[in-house]
């Protein structure tokens, strides 16, 4: 399976870094007290950092919005995940856990407070998953949602064939190619920029570690830019 992102999301974020961990192998089933523990650990810590913060003016997100505006997307209009999942913190709303592959991801993603997504890649078309500017007939299924949408040429989308998976780069992801308790091959994307790389590879390494001890199966890393744009997600 193949990762990749393609030259012109680099000509707007040319200095973006996208972590990555694969697990090939994986076992998602049951519940995991330790992650689970994890994750509540961390949510409370960012409750407790964002309480009485409005989260949008916070210098870690700042990279995030301005990446968002060289988008052509309005980020008060559509935020970047990390910046949605630290509001609804700071609102004291909290995070249910949900599975381990994903509790992991966003126990991690709360403490480096990065964006974090988790994607099963056995649902991917063609064997190819990437970020990229969505094309005439590209559509995407909502969350929830029974029909598909249509989505305009020119947005940096992650997508599979012509199923875009993510809308808005880090704004939304749909239905399709959730974590379930079946996925055993998935790919965990650590969304960053040079500024903020050495927070990336810290919550790179961390993935990597938890998920070779509670996930199993076969662990590999990466990172994409624009000098390297291309990850091969088994060893």
């Amino acid at each position: 399976m193949k990762f990749y992102v393609t030259k012109d999301v680099f000509e707007k974020i040319p200095d973006g870094k996208f972590g990555l961990v694969s697990v090939t192998g994986a076992d998602n089933t049951g519940n995991n007290p330790e992650i689970r523990a994890f994750l509540q650990e961390n949510v409370e810590k960012c409750t407790e950092f964002y309480t009485g913060k409005k989260v949008k003016n916070e210098p870690e997100l700042q990279p995030y919005r301005e990446a968002f505006r060289n988008m052509g997307i309005n980020p008060n209009r559509y935020m970047c995940a990390i910046e949605a999942l630290m509001t609804r913190i700071a609102k004291g709303q909290g995070m249910p856990a949900i599975n381990t592959i994903v509790d992991l991801g966003n126990g991690v993603s709360l403490k480096h407070h990065l964006p974090i997504g988790a994607h099963d890649l056995d649902t991917m078309i063609d064997g190819a998953f990437g970020v990229r500017v969505s094309e005439e007939g590209d559509t995407f299924l909502p969350f929830g949602a029974e029909e598909r949408e249509p989505v305009e040429a020119g947005e940096v989308v992650y997508a599979t064939g012509s199923h875009v998976r993510t809308r808005r780069w880090t704004w939304r992801q749909g239905d399709e190619g959730m974590i379930t308790e079946n996925t055993s091959h998935m790919l965990y994307i650590i969304d960053g920029f040079e500024c903020n790389l050495e927070e990336v590879l810290a919550a790179r390494e961390e993935l990597a570690e938890l998920a070779e001890k509670y996930l199993g199966g076969t662990v590999k890393i990466g990172m994409i830019d624009k000098e390297n744009m291309e990850f091969e997600t088994e060893l």
